[in-house]
């Protein structure tokens, strides 16, 4: 397995297995065990397989002299706060919004940040070379077990001194776990901040993460945040490190959207440095034109938040992020983190004394249309014949609308999407592309 756009994902039983996970411990002790001065700090969301999968690479760091602090079950961005905050290498076993048979290994360098395109390349090819020559020296490090109160109630106060303690006083907050890794930390900090809060998706059993909840399947937040008359809804994901909300009408308000709340928010108050968001490829053309219109500069990156983090840091950026939710503010997180996200779009609500519904109408979505095209194997590569397709039909389309044809970093996926004034145009060029893909692979919607 090679390392996609989000570190190593797959099947949990076929794909993850304890050999595969002890070999990336072992690994990256080797690789960049030393710049951590051989420590790690390793978390886990509560998929079922996740004991099995922490064990094992905890053994592998701990073969390569690695000290390792198992922190239980835990959100991603505590991970990396906790990675940066006592200089380790900071390891999560999770699959974020996969169903609940998928797993996988993020790693975060001793900044809290995820590893580079060399470490990783690094890693891999230790992974590759194994133990050949059979002269590989078991440095046993050692593997002890954190107080899990203590690292989340450390998480908890710096959302709030983030955010402000008592910012949220007054709003009524629905907050879907996803059943998930922040279903325990995600109800407290709402809690601590003053917000009224009523949760779903909050009892993980092994196999429920991300079934009918969280951040991708955000209809049961919004029935709730009907039914409980809230002013809005937040949706983590099964790590907890990106976010979708809700407004008080149930509709849905994307990662997008939620940029553009922050960023005016930001600006108003003078924390937004450069009056600059960065973005990747996927954000919509209508947060363009929103930005645009603003007069806040917008730099897009490929997909995948380390591109984003890598392009903030290079301009100096506070806020950056991606549609699907992951946020990043710089000035208090290296990696996106839905909880803080959350509390600071709800801060943002809480300070203009308006409803979400009318921060978040700043953005007028264009309509968009996804299709994906299963793949034999994740190739990285666009075939010649569906990117020429799709040369024509941003041709025909110009400023008023856009396509983007990308293989997955993640799965054996063709990913097609595209932009137009209505959702019928949009939908026909997507099929255009499809068809020509579809000579060669299978369609999956």
């Amino acid at each position: 397995m090679r390392f996609g756009t989000d570190g190593i994902r797959g099947h949990a039983d076929s794909d993850l297995t304890n050999d595969l996970a002890y070999a990336v411990g072992r690994a990256a002790a080797d690789v960049v065990g030393a710049q951590s001065g051989h420590r790690a700090v390793v978390g886990a969301d509560p998929r079922a397989s996740s004991p099995r999968i922490v064990a094992a690479v905890s053994a592998g760091l701990a073969a390569g002299g690695v000290n390792v602090v198992d922190l239980g079950v835990v959100p991603t961005p505590i991970v990396a706060g906790e990675a940066a905050h006592s200089g380790a290498l900071g390891v999560m076993v999770s699959a974020s919004h996969n169903p609940f048979h998928d797993n996988g290994i993020k790693v975060f360098g001793p900044g809290g940040r995820k590893l580079d395109d060399d470490a990783q390349a690094g890693i891999e090819a230790a992974m590759a070379a194994g133990n050949a020559s059979g002269d590989l020296e078991i440095r046993e490090g050692q593997v002890s077990v954190a107080n899990t109160d203590e690292v989340t109630a450390r998480y908890r106060d710096r959302v709030v001194s983030a955010v402000g303690a008592r910012a949220l006083d007054g709003l009524h907050v629905v907050l879907d776990g996803a059943n998930g890794a922040g279903s325990r930390i995600g109800p407290d900090v709402f809690a601590h901040l003053g917000a009224r809060v009523t949760t779903i998706g909050v009892s993980p059993d092994g196999r429920n993460i991300n079934d009918g909840f969280g951040a991708t399947a955000p209809g049961a937040l919004a029935a709730a945040v009907v039914d409980h008359g809230a002013d809005m809804g937040l949706a983590l994901d099964g790590d907890a490190d990106r976010l979708i909300a809700v407004d008080a009408d149930g509709s849905v308000v994307d990662g997008d959207h939620v940029m553009c709340v922050l960023a005016h928010d930001m600006r108003s108050r003078g924390v937004l440095v450069d009056d600059t968001v960065v973005v990747t490829v996927m954000s919509n053309l209508g947060f363009h034109i929103a930005m645009r219109d603003a007069e806040i500069r917008v730099i897009t990156t490929p997909v995948g938040d380390r591109a984003v983090v890598a392009a903030m840091e290079a301009a100096g950026a506070s806020l950056g992020g991606e549609q699907s939710g992951h946020v990043i503010m710089a000035a208090y997180s290296a990696t996106g983190d839905g909880i803080l996200t959350g509390a600071a779009l709800a801060a943002a609500v809480a300070r203009s004394g308006r409803p979400l519904a009318d921060l978040a109408a700043v953005m007028t979505s264009l309509p968009q249309v996804l299709v994906n095209v299963v793949t034999s194997e994740r190739t990285g590569d666009v075939p010649a014949d569906v990117a020429a397709e799709a040369d024509r039909v941003a041709s025909e389309l110009g400023d008023a609308g856009r396509v983007l044809v990308r293989a997955s970093g993640t799965e054996p996926l063709l990913r097609i999407m595209v932009e137009a004034p209505t959702p019928a145009a949009a939908d026909a060029a997507a099929q255009r592309i499809a068809a020509v893909a579809g000579r060669h692979r299978d369609i999956a919607g």
